[in-house]
């Protein structure tokens, strides 16, 4: 096992979330991390796994990380993230080449309409003050806060800094949307991210083609109980193509804000 040098990334302030930074901010920043000093290389991203310990604070995030496995196609990174000393993520990423292979598309894009026939919708921002670097669009019928009767959400979206729409951008994009279970409530609480898992695809192997703009992202909730929920989401590209699949676990808390 090859020990790495501590790297010391920023948690940018304007990506706060309830109790601290926007998880999928803090995922994303730990992954550029990771690809620039510590493992992938030229090597694109396939797995990204961030367990959040701590909520992380806006300023240096030191992350440090351990190569335990590389070879010729692929090479993993176990790494964690400190602020003031104290751990706030630790997780693993995979990197690995393209090589030929059969391809198959089981998660199509939902037929909606495009951005351009869709109403930007303002989220609250004493909710979500990173929702401020954001576009958001809803594509489908369900509405956060709506008490609606599936805990399912669909929107366009895009970054506002025009940002292209590469591993670590996707990554944010995975969790930018409101839990799915505020599909069905009409009161929010707070319900952050403790795990996320970010599969990505071949189409993020050719970033020319992804310059920015709009993707679409839709986020479900299958199962809640007991204080936790998991979601699912995917994020496609305006064109129609997959860039990732992302499962989290989150905590469900009871209390108002």
């Amino acid at each position: 096992m090859t020990t790495s040098t501590e790297h010391e990334s920023r948690i940018d302030p304007q990506w706060r979330s309830w109790e601290g930074a926007h998880g999928g901010h803090v995922a994303a920043v730990a992954l550029a991390a990771v690809r620039s000093r510590f493992a992938g290389g030229a090597r694109p991203v396939r797995t990204l796994t961030t367990h959040f310990l701590a909520p992380a604070d806006a300023g240096p995030l030191h992350v440090s990380g351990t190569a335990p496995a590389s070879g010729r196609r692929t090479a993993a990174c176990v790494f964690s993230g400190h602020q003031d000393g104290l751990p706030v993520v630790v997780g693993s990423a995979l990197f690995g080449e393209g090589r030929p292979g059969v391809a198959y598309d089981g998660q199509s894009a939902p037929d909606v309409p495009g951005p351009n026939g869709c109403r930007t919708v303002r989220l609250p921002g004493h909710l979500a003050p990173f929702a401020r670097q954001l576009e958001i669009r809803p594509a489908g019928p369900d509405l956060p806060l709506a008490g609606g009767d599936r805990a399912e959400l669909l929107a366009w979206v895009r970054f506002l800094d025009g940002r292209p729409l590469d591993a670590p951008a996707v990554v944010t994009l995975t969790d930018v949307l409101p839990p799915a279970l505020y599909a069905v409530w009409d009161v929010p609480r707070p319900v952050p991210s403790a795990e996320l898992t970010v599969h990505f695809t071949d189409v993020l192997d050719d970033s020319e083609s992804l310059l920015g703009g709009w993707a679409l992202v839709r986020i479900r909730t299958d199962h809640a109980g007991a204080g936790w929920a998991v979601d699912d989401s995917a994020v496609w590209a305006a064109d129609g193509r997959l860039l990732a699949l992302g499962r989290q676990s989150r905590v469900v808390r009871g209390g108002r804000p």
